[in-house]
């Protein structure tokens, strides 16, 4: 079982930034951590991948360049920086888990059915 609890959502104008912070409890070894979005009348986008004992980081093309994923261990905590902010990033901001066999793989970041552990979410608004 994993436990997530997503903070630091809010109102940003456009050009400016956010972090958003994903504290993880319960089950914190060997899973993929996954930051979606939903905005209104949008389906769910994956944007931003890790996997909790190293390795690359995913970016969606949408993202890439501006957005930041990590995970501070000593925390359990996994962070969102977003700069460049765009109405477009507008939407409501969730991270999600999956524990996997060690390094063996995550999901990509169209497969949000592939995660069974999620926040709550947290809304990120950005006015221009």
């Amino acid at each position: 079982q994993v436990q997530l609890v997503e903070s630091g959502g809010g109102s940003v104008q456009a050009g400016g930034s956010l972090r958003l912070a994903c504290a993880v409890s319960g089950n914190t070894y060997s899973y993929c951590l996954t930051w979606f979005r939903q905005g209104p009348g949008k389906e769910r986008e994956g944007v931003a991948s890790l996997y909790s004992e190293g390795g690359t980081q995913y970016y969606a093309d949408s993202v890439k360049g501006r957005f930041t994923v990590s995970l501070d261990n000593s925390e359990n905590t996994s962070y969102l920086r977003m700069n460049a902010l765009k109405s477009a990033d507008s939407a409501m901001y969730y991270c999600a888990a999956v524990t996997v066999e060690l390094f063996r793989g995550c999901p990509d970041l169209d497969q949000p059915n592939d995660y069974p552990y999620w926040g709550q979410g947290t809304q990120v608004t950005v006015s221009t």
